[in-house]
């Protein structure tokens, strides 16, 4: 079924471009860089020492566009080259250090600023939990220095950090055992994040925990309970070290979009440079022009007595757009010259439960999801992108359906992980033959990812781990970041055999080489990461990449090196 209909906005938005790229220059202890050439200053502790990955920030009042950047070991940074103008200069996350801010900076051109004195906040390395260090300590630090089992703690990340939402959401609240088990129960028992569907549970019902679901209801519920309830206590607190080396050469600057409450989700780049992205809790699809900094809407129609929103967007060699309306089970496709979109929907599916959702598109322009045949058979489908038909469908064995689904570059292979468990999928297009594979960890939860330019799949694990599946050997093999307690919700290879992903409820993007197997952690400037779907931008080198906060902002990263 084609359902036809538009409406077209066009938003001037706080997210104008301010970055320009300038020739490298001397800038003394800091080796030049083509994308630096900015103001510049040092950062030092009261007693004299030199900082280094301290975020440093600069906010323009006329755009709202938040541009940080890292001081080195010598506790020097450099700023790009910014429009001129009014700025707030600060300092993210200070922690374990007092809040630094000054208002009114007038930039005209490339400056020395003045030297930031950081004062420590506590005379040892544990920090008090004030409601202003609170708000600064990302999911990770929350896990860290609550109580617990290793078996509380496990069930916990493997239950509630799937992704629909950070752990602060969690851990800002206080409850008695009956409020923790109203909130716990709705949240675990409705069907996707809406949570109007509800599922009730049923006996040998296995959760995402690995465990029976009643068993992992009780053990999140004992838990919270304890560590949040009316009178528990925060102890003082232990955090992640500042980044250093390679993770401080990194450029984050932050746009926010014109809309609130959009539970953004996804990105994808277009041949224009338009970085569109698409809102799970909104009817609105957007796109950022970082050249201009225009935000373009497009409203889908709506459907009554449903959800709107979107989940999965991509962008085609042709700029046709497409997303997936999670909650309707349909395809959407927009063609922004004219900004009309057909909408193919798909039967099976539960309205405001999860169905069409993260489909991808071949090397050939076919798109690819798992569904189920009218015989109720589960299979991957081969969809036409222009009429919405079915052309094929590949039966999976041992499967009820899969995450994701990522295609070879070279149209081969067809690969996704399953929800909860160890199952991975693996399809040869060309002949349907198809392998269910087990990860070695048992709950590891293979979510997003793509296939790399050797051949081989990179799957995000919940359960907090890389994983690579060669296909032609299918052997799997699963790399560990050096965070403890995340989530991926996907991972990307860039052009250069890097992976890159963020661990959830970190505040850092990770980049892993699997030839050397090691990971550079960027410390993002808010305590998010709550990245789902990034773009690479191959065309540069290093690579750049782009991610829009479930938090509802863009995010670009810059790596100097």
């Amino acid at each position: 079924m084609v359902r036809k209909r538009a409406w077209h906005w066009v938003l001037i938005g706080f997210a104008l471009v301010s970055l320009v790229v300038v020739a490298g220059r001397d800038v003394g202890a800091q080796r030049s860089h083509p994308l630096l050439g900015g103001s510049w200053g040092m950062v030092r502790s009261s007693t004299g020492a030199s900082l280094e990955g301290i975020g440093v920030q600069l906010i323009s009042a006329n755009t709202s566009i938040r541009t940080t950047v890292y001081t080195n070991d010598d506790g020097r940074y450099e700023f790009p080259t910014l429009e001129a103008g009014t700025y707030t200069l600060r300092i993210t996350r200070p922690l374990e250090f007092r809040p630094y801010q000054r208002d009114t900076v007038q930039i005209n051109g490339p400056e020395q600023f003045e030297n930031i004195v950081l004062e420590r906040v506590s005379d040892d390395e544990y920090l008090p939990p004030t409601p202003e260090i609170l708000a600064q300590l990302t999911g990770v630090e929350w896990m860290m220095n609550l109580p617990g089992t290793g078996k509380e703690k496990r069930v916990f990340t493997l239950s509630c950090g799937f992704g629909c939402h950070s752990y602060n959401q969690i851990f800002r609240n206080r409850y008695d055992e009956q409020g923790w088990r109203l909130i716990v129960r709705r949240m675990l028992r409705g069907a996707g994040s809406p949570l109007i569907n509800l599922r009730q549970p049923q006996p040998g019902q296995t959760a995402r925990a690995g465990i029976p679901r009643l068993e992992e209801e009780e053990v999140v519920i004992g838990w919270l309970s304890k560590v949040r309830g009316p009178d528990s206590e925060i102890p003082p607190l232990h955090v992640l070290p500042r980044p250093r080396g390679a993770a401080t050469r990194v450029i984050v600057t932050e746009y926010e979009l014109p809309r609130t409450l959009l539970s953004t989700h996804d990105v994808h780049g277009d041949s224009q440079g338009n970085i569109w992205y698409s809102p799970h809790r909104s009817p609105y699809v957007g796109a950022l022009d970082p050249k201009t900094g225009r935000v373009t809407e497009y409203r889908l129609p709506d459907v009554p007595g449903v959800l709107p929103g979107t989940h999965r967007i991509w962008v085609d060699e042709r700029d046709i757009v497409y997303a997936s309306e999670n909650w309707r089970q349909n395809l959407a496709r927009l063609d922004p010259k004219t900004g009309e979109f057909q909408q193919f929907h798909y039967e099976g599916g539960t309205p405001n439960s999860p169905g069409f959702s993260n489909f991808a598109m071949g090397p050939e322009g076919y798109v690819y999801e798992t569904l189920r045949n009218e015989e109720g058979q589960q299979g991957v489908v081969k969809i036409d992108r222009d009429t919405g038909e079915i052309v094929r469908h590949y039966p999976l064995d041992r499967w009820s359906g899969a995450y994701d689904n990522i295609v070879s570059l070279d149209g081969k292979y067809w690969a996704g992980g399953g929800t909860g468990g160890n199952l991975i999928g693996l399809v040869d297009l060309q002949t349907g033959e198809n392998w269910t594979l087990e990860t070695p960890t048992l709950v590891s939860s293979p979510a997003r990812g793509g296939f790399d330019r050797q051949g081989n799949a990179w799957l995000g694990g919940r359960g907090g781990m890389f994983i690579r599946l060669d296909p032609r050997t299918r052997k799997i093999t699963e790399f560990y970041p050096p965070i403890p307690y995340v989530a991926f919700y996907e991972i990307l290879p860039d052009k250069n055999g890097e992976v890159w992903g963020a661990p959830m409820h970190s505040g850092r993007f990770l980049r892993f080489n699997p030839r050397t197997e090691r990971w550079i952690d960027y410390m993002l400037p808010e305590p998010f990461s709550h990245n789902r779907r990034a773009w690479i931008d191959n065309s540069t080198d290093p690579v750049n990449l782009w991610y829009v906060d479930n938090n509802g902002y863009m995010v670009h990263i810059q790596p100097l090196d």
